[in-house]
């Protein structure tokens, strides 16, 4: 019986490797395609809100503050006063308006002075076709020469330059030759001194047609009721017991106090046009850098305001580096196209330059 059982199991064993043998192998499995992951076509940056212009003010004169006009948040107007000074030596604009009308008097006289002198002034014929510098040039030319060949008879007396023709008669060639060469170094300064003279005269004319037109630039600048920012210096140095705004903006500090002392060329206000605003950014390496072009469009958000995109352009690409945590970083300054009445200077902002296709 158990002869039989064994057999029996070696027949279902045999049977069950035949037929593993004959079952077809199940094919390996393809591996599936992974797709190709591309980056984002954009370049993206950190940067700070400015507004495009503003500036720092300082005082063109030292001395005691005596009135603060504006206060810090104020908007002023182009040419309005911000504060006075007390100084001996300053001026008011009503006092440097009539400063620069007295000072323009002034420069119209020296100029018909100056002219009147070079115009009588006698242009020696030898001159003709000349310049005053061209004519000292040549004559200066000429002396050095004479100079050079008058240089071996230095030695002579001048009892022996100064002989009567009967006595020269009477001396040797080389004392002849040594009267006649001191007689062309005489000449030559001669020559030299009248070309420096007209030379003199000429650039008198002219220092004085110079200081004439600064008197008259000065004397308009303080007349201009619209007080544009170009004649904002001018305003500035010659009415230095005050401090205007060059500009139409808002103060956003200002450090000066009635009854204390203020030096000049020290910063005391910060002045700001918000009217219009740009973001520079802080943290674009130079690889990214190349991506970018001035003109392209860009987008932006605010971290503060992080619900709402604003629209700019690349206004202009840093010709200069600096490096930040072990990166080399360029400014790209951007011009934004929209403003928020959120936006503050110095808020951080996330900028997204998108590439050019080709790249």
């Amino acid at each position: 019986m158990k002869n039989s059982t064994l057999s029996a199991l070696i027949i279902l064993v045999a049977l069950s490797i035949v037929a593993t043998a004959c079952t077809p192998a199940a094919a390996t499995p393809t591996p599936a395609a992974i797709a190709t992951v591309k980056a984002d076509n954009v370049v993206v940056a950190e940067g700070r809100v400015e507004p495009v212009r503003f500036t720092q003010l300082s005082l063109n004169a030292s001395g005691l503050v005596s009135e603060v006009v504006a206060k810090e948040g104020d908007t002023v107007a182009a040419g309005a006063v911000i504060a006075r000074l007390e100084n001996s030596q300053a001026h008011s604009l009503e006092s440097a308006r009539a400063d620069t009308l007295a000072n323009l008097t002034t420069a119209y006289a020296a100029v018909r002075d100056a002219q009147f002198n070079l115009d009588e002034y006698d242009i020696p014929a030898d001159f003709a076709g000349m310049t005053p510098n061209q004519a000292v040039d040549s004559t200066l030319a000429s002396l050095n020469a004479a100079r050079d060949a008058f240089e071996p008879y230095r030695w002579m007396n001048d009892k022996q330059l100064k002989l009567t023709q009967a006595e020269q008669d009477n001396e040797s060639v080389i004392t002849n030759t040594g009267k006649r060469l001191k007689k062309a170094l005489d000449d030559a300064w001669a020559k030299y001194r009248k070309a420096v003279k007209w030379l003199d005269l000429t650039s008198a004319v002219e220092s004085a047609q110079a200081q004439l037109a600064q008197a008259q630039k000065d004397y308009a600048s303080l007349q201009d009721s619209s007080m544009a920012e170009d004649t904002a210096g001018a305003r500035a140095a010659l009415a230095n017991a005050e401090l205007r705004a060059p500009f139409g903006g808002t103060i956003t500090n200002l450090d000066l106090k009635v009854g204390e002392s203020a030096a000049a060329g020290t910063p005391v206000v910060t002045l700001a046009d918000f009217g219009s605003w740009v973001v520079k950014t802080t943290d674009l390496t130079e690889i990214d850098v190349v991506n970018i072009k001035e003109g392209q469009p860009v987008t932006l958000t605010l971290d503060a305001v992080p619900g709402k995109t604003l629209n700019g352009f690349v206004e202009s690409i840093g010709q200069n580096y600096s490096e930040k945590q072990g990166d080399i970083v360029y400014e790209v300054t951007v011009r934004l196209s929209d403003k928020l009445p959120e936006m503050r200077w110095g808020m951080t902002a996330e900028v997204n330059f998108p590439k050019d296709e080709g790249q």
